[in-house]
């Protein structure tokens, strides 16, 4: 099957299957805080990680669905330039869901889901309680990305590392053990998937 983007449906596909097919992702769920001192805190799949010396991670924002613009997130990151990713764990799974709903951007999603706060040691935005990895970022830069049919743009997010927080119970002999985090991903529609068996394959040498 070939179809050219935004022409899924003349193939016969109910749903565009182009996330469905990016996968697994991680999940950004990023906590920021305003510059009234409101704190955000909301779940984005389009994330990854693009250098680890500096260390730099990157997560696409769309468009605000409620026809406001801009989300909150995004707002807060370009008018304080700090941001913390919490890593989802399956254990919050629910809570990660339930910050996705909309609301104003007076509404405490940590206070809304009740997540208990942690103080970061660099930047004022707090960490989640209970998410096994913590990455405190500074704002690289932001890249607005090509309109859509509705002239509307994602908008790219760099990051850089400026501290990490990793739970030690999620370590074994000083190395992240994903069987034990158990990371969630999203995969495409509405479904995840969660990191339960590992295999190593270890790089040839030249």
């Amino acid at each position: 099957m070939f179809f050219v983007p935004g022409k899924h449906k003349e193939q016969g596909l109910p749903y565009n299957p182009f996330k469905a097919c990016v996968l697994p992702r991680p999940i950004a769920w990023l906590s920021t805080h305003s510059s009234e001192g409101v704190c955000n805190l909301a779940p984005y799949s389009f994330f990854n990680a693009f250098s680890d010396e500096p260390p730099i991670i990157g997560v696409g924002i769309a468009p605000d669905s409620r026809g406001e613009g801009v989300k909150d997130t995004l707002t807060n990151i370009l008018e304080t330039e700090e941001f913390v990713f919490n890593l989802v764990s399956w254990q919050q799974r629910t809570e990660m869901n339930e910050s996705s709903k909309p609301a104003p951007g007076h509404v405490d999603e940590f206070e809304a889901v009740g997540l208990e706060k942690l103080a970061s040691n660099f930047i004022k935005p707090p960490r989640v309680k209970g998410a096994p990895v913590h990455f405190e970022c500074k704002l690289f830069k932001t890249v607005e990305l090509p309109n859509n049919t509705d002239g509307k743009h994602y908008t790219l997010v760099l990051g850089e590392v400026i501290g990490i927080h990793i739970d030690e119970a999620y370590l074994t002999n000083g190395m992240v053990d994903a069987t034990k985090m158990k990371p969630l991903a999203r995969l495409g529609y509405q479904d995840y998937s969660v990191v339960e068996d590992v295999i190593q394959l270890v790089r040839p040498k030249a």
